[in-house]
């Protein structure tokens, strides 16, 4: 039974929530949250397709001077080897999604202390010689940031040199937008005010992003809010993100192995808050990589609208000890199962197929 307080007729309205009213959402009973955040995606998306994008990612290094302590994917965590891939290699990987009838392509690496700009141009200029149908929804923030230090030109110039190369998109990667946080886990990435120049850059290139939230590293609910009042404070602004993506953090094997894995009434929460409170995003993804494929088939019901890529290969996540795999038939068949209807998109989440 949904309430009659005044914060639940203001989500009902359709209003505008305010951050101490997103914090009070988490004391809330599950199902309550659940149906308030599930009116306020019909709200904003009035019908029950769900979609999914086929893509890869292609991790062309691990090489990153950021380490982060999140992170169990970089070459100095221990677990996975240095490694270099040359640019036929990036090319092979992406002829086999291709083949698959793929459309997407997340070419990401870290913050490498060698990898100039020219190097990503060169990159991109190839991927795009060679497959120029293919969409590249690759890099991140934190890797504009850094190439364009490294190169001494702006971070909007370096967006245009991205762009005018091929890069169609960047991910928002964006950790957590809480400087407590990111002076912990993560100092040598962009800081906040960063993340949100490279944001501006790609508004002013005409490019669009998403964001991200990776949680369960220490925050308060307070800081969780805090996230996602810069996420939507940047959308006000911008109008550019086209879906906001939050994953728990996954401790094992990284810097931070003492912080207990967060729940998936956790992740559900999260999902739900997200809904109501980023009232300009139109998608929220289900996080099925790092959740498992039933916590985001109960997302699906929770605010949830998306269920990103079915992704060929994923390494860094994995480096973590997560080893979740789907297909697009099991795909189809969870998200019917949820009572909804699959939707293969595009990156631009328009519809393709529907089944």
């Amino acid at each position: 039974m949904i309430g009659s307080n005044n914060l639940t007729q203001k989500i009902l309205s359709g209003d505008r929530i305010d951050p101490p009213d997103a914090v009070k959402l988490f004391s809330l009973p599950m199902p309550e949250l659940g149906a308030l955040a599930d009116r306020r995606r019909r709200m904003i998306k009035d019908d029950d397709t769900v979609g999914f994008v086929r893509d890869r990612i292609v991790n062309f290094t691990n090489i990153c001077e950021a380490k982060c302590k999140f992170c169990a994917f970089h070459a100095r965590g221990g677990v996975i080897p240095p490694y270099e891939m040359n640019i036929d290699e990036i090319l092979k990987k992406i002829g086999e999604m291709s083949d698959t009838g793929g459309t997407q392509v997340m070419l990401q690496g870290g913050l490498h202390p060698d990898y100039s700009i020219e190097k990503y141009e060169d990159m991109i200029r190839a991927v795009k010689a060679a497959y120029p149908s293919v969409f590249l929804h690759s890099l991140s923030p934190s890797e504009v940031v850094h190439m364009a230090k490294i190169s001494g030109v702006t971070v909007d110039e370096a967006v245009a040199i991205l762009k005018r190369a091929g890069l169609d998109s960047i991910p928002g990667a964006s950790d957590l937008l809480v400087d407590r946080i990111r002076n912990y886990v993560s100092p040598k990435k962009s800081t906040k005010e960063e993340w949100c120049s490279v944001i501006r850059a790609l508004a002013k290139n005409g490019m669009g992003s998403t964001a991200t939230m990776t949680y369960g590293m220490g925050e308060s609910p307070d800081e969780r809010v805090e996230h996602l009042s810069v996420v939507r404070s940047i959308q006000d602004e911008t109008g550019i993100l086209r879906a906001f993506i939050p994953w728990s953090f996954s401790p094992k094997n990284t810097g931070m192995d003492d912080i207990p894995q967060a729940t998936g009434m956790e992740y559900l929460k999260i999902v739900a808050v997200a809904r109501i409170f980023l009232d300009n995003i139109k998608h929220i993804h289900a996080g099925w990589l790092t959740e498992g494929m039933k916590p985001a088939q109960l997302a699906l019901s929770m605010g949830a609208d998306d269920m990103g890529g079915v992704i060929m290969e994923e390494v860094v996540v994995r480096a973590a000890g997560i080893n979740t795999t789907t297909d697009m038939e099991e795909m189809i068949r969870l998200i019917k199962d949820a009572g909804k209807i699959p939707v293969l998109r595009d990156s631009l989440y328009r519809e393709i197929q529907r089944f």
